[in-house]
């Protein structure tokens, strides 16, 4: 079995329940009719916008990338799935699958804020797609990762938030910092160091995440 097919599976079986779809959708429309209501006429500091973004990126990311393997124990084909792939198979299809969806919505939160918000402009847009590229990696990897772990355990809608929260908490404080540049207007060479760290955390989460794997999946 090839990573595309788990891939394709995957993709059939959103189509039919949509559950990620969904509660990706409901809870962009909701987070960002929340932080526009409590806002008011307010002015929005322009250094807040860029942390309010990847606020709403970070919870629809809970909201809807944490049943990647409870999907597969609540249909019971966990042991079907270890009986004719590889673990590196599947966990390569399902970071496929994660990735797409990953930089799909966040593609669509990132237009939907930026027409909501004004004070939300970009000055430097390379630096601003470079963070948005590294940073949707590592939040697909990461997810990826956790969403297995949960996978064994009896309270999954619980424990997801717990896990991700100190996992990603540096990832979103890097990109926050690198929107706040991108905003600024701060030539790419400046925020050359914080862009490497993206990378040092992209390759450590994919490198752990593939260590990992092999005993979470068969354990």
């Amino acid at each position: 079995m090839k990573p595309f097919a788990l891939f394709k599976k995957d993709y059939h079986s959103e189509l039919r329940t949509r559950y990620a779809i969904n509660s990706l959708a409901m809870f962009i429309i909701v987070a960002l009719s929340v932080i526009l209501f409590s806002i008011g006429n307010e002015k929005v500091p322009q250094n807040l916008t860029g942390g309010l973004l990847w606020v709403v990126i970070f919870f629809s990311a809970m909201s809807g990338l944490s049943r990647a393997f409870v999907s597969e124990e609540d249909r019971g084909t966990t042991l079907l799935l270890q009986l004719i792939a590889k673990p590196s198979t599947i966990f390569n299809g399902k970071l496929l699958f994660n990735l797409i969806l990953v930089f799909l919505m966040n593609i669509v939160i990132t237009l939907l804020y930026s027409a909501l918000f004004e004070e939300f402009i970009i000055r430097n847009i390379i630096l601003f797609l470079s963070t948005f590229f590294l940073a949707n990696i590592g939040l697909a990897v990461a997810s990826t990762i956790i969403a297995a772990i949960i996978s064994k355990a009896g309270a999954k809608g619980t424990l997801y938030p717990v896990l991700s929260f100190p996992i990603l908490l540096p990832l979103i404080l890097i990109s926050v910092m690198l929107t706040s540049y991108s905003m600024l207007g701060t030539s790419f060479d400046q925020a050359l160091v914080e862009i490497m760290v993206l990378v040092c955390y992209d390759i450590i989460m994919l490198t752990a995440s593939y260590m990992l794997f092999d005993f979470i999946w068969k354990d």
